[in-house]
């Protein structure tokens, strides 16, 4: 009777770089071609476009499902389809999962799950940042339940470590059901244009719930969550943009929240004035202007990273370097509605500065706010509700916050935005300033409205007394004076000033009350 041979070191070494090559071909070759037929990258080809070349470790590359029902226990595919592993952004340690749409269409099941999971423990323990690329059918049916606790085991780790490590989802396919709560709990989402879907209930159930006939891209698309639902913060052309922004994006980013942003050697002279600054603005209070060419003007070398550009556009947010150093914007944009502050606006500068606050990035504000914006659709909606969070988000954040008045700063929406009162360390004015309860024309209305009636011409009177009430308070003096106000400034010296500031307040420390947490009114 033959005997067995025992495989040598060397076949022992052969199987393990077969079964390498095995898991790198996830789904295998067909689906492989299927999913570049879509334009689609596979999940490793993006972590190597992400990863500094030759950085990324791999883990879990062996593990496959448990699962035994519907003959899937004949159907086990080395990686279970997400891979995960560890690497390098500009020599900066992150973590990375990346759903494979070739393996069971990317769904998640146990075993996905844990992957996942034993992922963002490592993130959490060695405080670095956690990319998702998600590419996914969804929960794994076959799974029942157990996909449903993957997911909350998910949910959980994406909520406590939130504020403690960046997280940032790309979304580069399907992203359905529950799987939409994982990337909505990160810190900021990248959609793909035309490949990327989000959405709660698909197409299909939408038709047979209440009969409407909807598009993937109508519903949920790239284009749908920037500019309708704000649930997208950029939108990338194609999947090597996508990557681009992600790099970015990190480039202003600490690695956890007991770093500072990284700091980078300046090319832009810190004491550069530019008088260009006075001419942006026009000597007509009511006209609009585009508060975008004011921040380029001032921060360095131009270069302004904006957030959900095209959601809420009547507030601008993004980041940016002041003598090397990251910042975030906060920006009235008088271009839209005049700059007021509505539903959307409020919630969207408000998450941006609570996140800047997370992880000790310094806010710079630039005021252009004529009020609230009215309207039944605005107080219905919950104005008073949603504009709170913006106020709750300046008054929380710790870090150093400069603000600069540029023109309008009328009413309450005067102290949310930056305001002395809600915690701002030094306010500056432009000479153009205007700080009133209200603007001149409602002002004399309510405070003149006999005189006008009573004068002979009417008209004539109300101009007289707009001229006046303009001379009187719709100035930065008297906001001055009461020292609400630390500086009135020259358009010209806003760069220089806002560095000097921000290097003063390089040390601060504000401590606040011993709390479990606050209650932001959401």
């Amino acid at each position: 009777m033959a005997t067995r041979k025992e495989p040598t070191v060397k076949d022992k070494i052969k199987r393990l770089s077969e079964l390498r090559e095995q898991a790198k071909l996830g789904g295998g070759p067909k689906r492989i071609e299927a999913q570049h037929a879509k334009g689609k990258l596979t999940a490793r080809e993006r972590i190597e476009l992400l990863l500094d070349p030759g950085s990324f470790n791999e883990l879990d590359m062996f593990v496959v499902h448990q699962c035994t029902e519907f003959g899937m226990q004949e159907r086990k595919i080395l990686g279970d389809g997400v891979v995960t592993g560890y690497g390098t952004i500009d020599g900066r340690l992150v973590y990375v999962f990346s759903q494979d749409f070739t393996v069971f269409g990317g769904s998640l099941g146990e075993m996905f799950a844990k992957k996942v999971c034993k992922l963002m423990d490592l993130a959490l323990k060695t405080g670095a940042p956690v990319i998702g690329l998600n590419d996914s059918g969804g929960a794994r049916i076959q799974e029942g339940v157990a996909s449903l606790a993957g997911y909350g085991d998910i949910f959980f780790r994406n909520v406590i470590s939130s504020g403690v490590i960046p997280q940032i989802s790309a979304i580069m396919g399907p992203c359905a059901g529950g799987a939409v709560y994982s990337p909505a709990l990160t810190d900021f989402i990248v959609m793909v244009d035309k490949t990327a879907h989000m959405f709660i209930t698909g197409p299909d159930v939408v038709k047979a719930a209440l009969g409407q006939e909807v598009t993937f891209e109508e519903l949920g698309g790239a284009m749908v969550h920037s500019s309708t639902s704000g649930v997208a913060h950029f939108i990338a052309k194609d999947e090597e943009h996508c990557i681009q922004i992600i790099k970015k994006l990190l480039s202003y980013l600490p690695s956890n929240y007991l770093e500072d942003p990284p700091v980078i050697e300046p090319t832009d002279d810190p004491n550069r004035a530019d008088e260009s600054l006075a001419e942006i603005l026009p000597d007509d209070p009511d006209k609009p202007y585009n508060v975008k060419e004011i921040i380029s003007c001032v921060v360095d070398n131009e270069d302004f990273f904006e957030v959900q550009s095209l959601w809420a556009p009547n507030i601008v947010v993004g980041f940016a370097r002041l003598n090397g150093k990251p910042v975030g914007i906060v920006a009235n944009q008088p271009a839209h509605y005049a700059g007021t502050l509505d539903i959307n606006s409020s919630m969207k500068a408000g998450r941006f500065i609570r996140f800047c606050d997370c992880f000790n990035i310094p806010i710079i504000t630039f005021v252009d706010v004529p009020g609230f914006l009215p309207g039944l659709d605005q107080e219905h909606g919950g104005i008073i509700r949603h504009g709170s969070k913006l106020l709750y988000a300046y008054c929380e954040a710790t870090v150093p916050k400069v603000t600069v008045i540029l023109r309008k700063a009328y009413g309450g929406a005067y102290d949310v935005m930056g305001s002395k009162h809600s915690g701002a360390d030094i306010n500056y004015a432009w000479p153009t300033a205007e700080i009133a309860v209200m603007g001149p024309h409602g002002a004399i209305n309510i405070i003149f409205r006999k005189e006008i009636a009573q004068s002979g011409d009417p008209e004539q009177k109300r101009l007289e007394l707009v001229s006046e009430y303009r001379e009187k308070f719709a100035n930065p003096y008297v906001a001055a004076q009461k020292g609400y106000i630390d500086e009135v400034i020259q358009p010209a010296e806003t760069r220089p000033k806002l560095i000097s500031a921000l290097e003063s307040l390089s040390t601060k420390r504000e401590p606040r009350p011993s709390r479990k947490h606050g209650n932001i009114p959401l």
